[in-house]
């Protein structure tokens, strides 16, 4: 089967964008058609300052939506990034085929670096390596597809590159994924800065609707949406971008086309009261099953270490096959087990 990948960072409260754009997506579709693995990237959320308890909390938090989500463990795999180490070990490795270059080019860095000079301060380094970490993620087991919104494809172009180098440097050893957007939806907006991604980390509360949300808040924040002066509703994300936002929103909600349902309205009260209520109705499911996880915290726990498991087992033959690759010697008990030091060709896959 194609095996598929991907990850939330827990940096914030999930979102409306990340349902739409991403979880959705997993459950109803990646974890039937594919060997899917669905990772709480925490160590990315190391890159910037922040609250050691509260990272663990939304990693909890995180884990428990997943699964509220519609993801089934006997399905698919979910776990967290730190508590398998061949994240860790293989990023290394990758880091001495990525170049700084490559690296300063990656489009959040820039912007996260530059926010920062202005304030006379300095990002961390690991915001600098954080995307070979994240090929790391990848490249570890296999990838086929990666599906991810536009503003993280720039990441998986960089762990192809890193990939099809390492396997000409030093023999097959990764498979070279590709990202795979969803087709409608695939980056929601901020409904007050219709310009910007609805982040989870962002500051501006009123302009995301977050997945626990209660119906009156979600209804509220879409209500007071930015649009524009104009009387008429059009399908237009260069030049009206508010209410082209609102139109995504509602067609992937729905399963409409964004064109479409702009000739539906003439008033952009009606697209925000229709765009409310399917959003509620979305939700709905997840939050009442994301209550009903909430009483068994063990049965969370024991899907993650589970699933710990799993990806450590699946990921751990092409670590250890890199590190016999780039000229580093197998440990004593890979020895004592018979592991040779011949690199399997597992081919490259475009």
């Amino acid at each position: 089967m194609t095996r598929v990948f991907s990850g939330i960072k827990p940096t914030g409260h999930l979102t409306l964008g990340n349902y739409l754009g991403a979880m959705r997506r997993w459950a109803a579709v990646d974890q039937h058609q594919s060997d899917a693995l669905f990772c709480i990237v925490d160590l990315h959320a190391l890159t910037v300052d922040h609250d050691p308890a509260r990272v663990r909390r939304l990693s909890r938090q995180a884990a428990t939506l997943l699964l509220a989500s519609g993801l089934d463990p006997h399905l698919c795999t979910v776990f967290v990034q730190s508590h398998v180490d061949e994240h860790t070990r293989l990023s290394y490795l990758l880091e001495c085929v990525a170049t700084d270059g490559e690296m300063r080019r990656m489009i959040q860095y820039k912007e996260k670096a530059a926010r920062e000079r202005v304030r006379g301060g300095s990002v961390r380094l690991s915001l600098l390596t954080y995307p070979v970490l994240m090929a790391a993620d990848i490249l570890a087991y296999g990838t086929d597809q990666v599906p991810v919104g536009d503003d993280q494809t720039q990441h998986v172009e960089l762990a192809r590159d890193i990939a099809v180098r390492f396997n000409q440097r030093y023999g097959h050893t990764f498979v070279v994924p590709r990202a795979t957007p969803p087709q409608v939806a695939a980056r929601v907006m901020n409904l007050q800065e219709p310009t910007s991604k609805m982040g989870k980390s962002d500051d501006s509360g009123p302009g995301i609707v977050y997945l626990l949300d209660e119906p009156d808040v979600v209804r509220r924040k879409i209500m007071r949406a930015v649009t524009d002066s104009a009387r008429d509703v059009v399908y237009d994300p260069e030049a009206r971008p508010g209410p082209a936002n609102l139109l995504e929103i509602l067609a992937a909600c729905t399963g409409g086309n964004p064109s479409e349902l702009s000739g539906v309205y003439e008033t952009y009260g009606a697209l925000k009261r229709d765009t409310a209520d399917a959003v509620v109705e979305v939700l709905r499911p997840v939050q009442e099953r994301h209550r009903e996880l909430c009483t068994d915290p063990g049965y969370v726990e024991g899907v993650l270490r589970d699933g710990a498991e799993r990806a450590r087992a699946m990921a751990r033959p092409t670590v250890d096959a890199a590190y016999r690759a780039i000229g580093l010697l197998p440990t004593v008990e890979a020895e004592d087990a018979g592991v040779g030091a011949a690199v399997p060709d597992i081919g490259v896959t475009a």
